[in-house]
Order: structure tokens, then sequence, then C-alpha cells
């Protein structure tokens, strides 16, 4: 299947990459175009000078773009350049409604959307582990399955468009929760002058084991936060899972907590930072004398 990638940011480029190593891309597209020729002078990919282009010279287009107004624009672009049955699968994170209306422009074209946003950070994106989570037509589905296959260990089809964003809504809140816990435990160990490595690798192998502690506590007792998942971005993904949750008229606190967090994080210039740099307000907390964080 001749494959187009658009978005090469940190997740994009590396899904991208795994795509041109598996031999089914054809071409990819950045708005950034200088991103665009350095990934074709490095793989031998070309890009290609607009969306439309791109789609006319493929079966499928993987996006993977920031936000949801982005998905929209993308989609856009896409215009005369899509075929009947042309496969659009949207890898970013956005809200399920607008995984709806992505599907019903392109359906004006004959085209066929997924909804397919992946967790995994980084790491996943490189080594082609992600989870992807996909809403759409199983047919379609079926159609893309090799190409997610590629990208992602885990590939699950769970409903119509807009579950793929449900569900990765429905991870953004966990995501939440866990960063909180292992943040604020592993200030309190700190504070009780642990040994925090030694803590780490203990709890890793009980009950409280999770793949943030193993992959980001060291991070954190070593207070630096290499990029897995930016603050500013999962910021963005809990006012999604903020707005889901009102029209059912449901607040929910871990989401409220963390965007405050979130917040005071972005106001002291960490926006850019992994989200497990919410480890520099729990340590403050106790710097502080126990002061709310």
């Amino acid at each position: 299947m001749k494959t187009g990638f658009i978005g090469l940011g940190a997740m994009g480029e590396p899904m991208a990459r795994n795509l041109a190593r598996a031999g089914c891309l054809t071409g990819v597209f950045n708005r950034t175009a200088a991103r665009g020729r350095r990934f074709a002078a490095e793989t031998g990919v070309p890009a290609f000078p607009d969306p439309a282009a791109l789609a006319g010279a493929c079966d499928a287009v993987l996006l993977c773009v920031s936000a949801d107004a982005d998905v929209l624009e993308v989609v856009g672009r896409l215009g005369g350049g899509l075929g009947p049955g042309t496969l659009v699968i949207d890898c970013s994170t956005v809200a399920a409604d607008t995984a709806r209306e992505a599907a019903r422009r392109l359906a004006r074209h004959r085209a066929d959307f997924l909804d397919c946003p992946v967790s995994g950070g980084t790491e996943g994106a490189r080594e082609g582990t992600l989870a992807v989570m996909a809403g759409g037509d199983t047919a379609a589905f079926e159609r893309a399955r090799p190409l997610l296959e590629v990208v992602g260990g885990h590939v699950h089809h769970l409903g119509p468009v807009g579950a793929g964003q449900a569900t990765k809504a429905t991870n953004q809140i966990m995501v939440a929760g866990i960063n909180q816990a292992v943040s604020e435990a592993l200030a309190f160990a700190a504070a009780q002058d642990l040994p925090l490595s030694q803590v780490i690798d203990t709890l890793r192998n009980g009950a409280a084991a999770s793949w943030f502690l193993t992959h980001r506590g060291p991070n954190m007792v070593a207070g630096r936060y290499p990029l897995g998942f930016k603050v500013e971005l999962h910021a963005k993904d809990l006012e999604i899972c903020r707005t889901m949750a009102a029209r059912q008229g449901v607040q929910l606190p871990v989401v409220e907590m963390t965007l405050l967090h979130y917040r005071r994080l972005i106001a002291g210039a960490h926006g850019d930072e992994d989200i497990s740099s919410l480890f520099r307000l729990k340590a403050a907390l106790f710097a502080a004398g126990g002061n709310d964080a």
C-alpha cells in the first residue's frame, strides 16, 4: 500500500521512519518544510509540496499533528488529491467530535477515515511498540492494520469513528493520575531520606509497579526531564477530557488538579518539559513545609 505521512514532530517522525524502513512510505509532508527536506535527505523518501499532492500519490495517508484545528486544516488540504477509498488515518490526539467531523468532510471525497491515536511516548514511537486505539469502519480498519502494526505493537479496533479518541481520553486521565501518584510518592520518599534509586527498583517489582515509575522515576531522581510527553500537550489533552466530562455534568478531580499543576509548570517555563517534571512541584511542596501543591 502506497503510504504518505503528515506531521514529522516528536511522535510523527519516528513513526514515519518505521514506515520507511518497512518499505511502504511513498512520501511525507510537514508544515515546516525544512523538516520535511531533512527527512527526505536522511531517508530517501520524498517530501511533497502540499497534502493534496501527497494524497494523490498514495492509497493511505497517516496524520500526526498537534491539535483539533490542525487535523481539520490538513483534512481540508488533502482535498482533491483524495481518490475513492483512500484511507486517512489520524494518529493525533483530538476530541472525538473532531474525529467525527473529519470523517464527515472526507466522506464527501469518498475517502475512508480512522481515528487512531497512539500511546507509548517517544520511546514507543521509535521502537514501533505504540498502543494504537482505532475507531472507524471495520473493513477500513482491516485494510489499515498492516500499516498500524508497523508503528504499533498493540493495535485494537474499539468501535465506530470517535471510539479511538474516546479511548485515548481515557488513557490521558489515567496518565494524569499515575503522574500525580508517582511524582508525589517519590517526593515523599525523598523527604524520608530514602535511597530513591533503590526505592524505584524495589517498588517497580511490587503492587505499585507501572511503566511510568520504571521509565520516568529515574529522571525525577536525577532532576532532569527529557521529553517523552510534553506538559503543554498533556494539558491540551486534559482540556478535551474536561470538556467531554462536562457535557455529562461531571467534573473529574484528577483532571482538575493536574491542569492546575500544569498551569503552574507552564507559568514557570517548564511547559516544554516531559510531564514527569510535575516532580518539581511535589518536591517543592515538602520544601515549603507541606503547603498544598
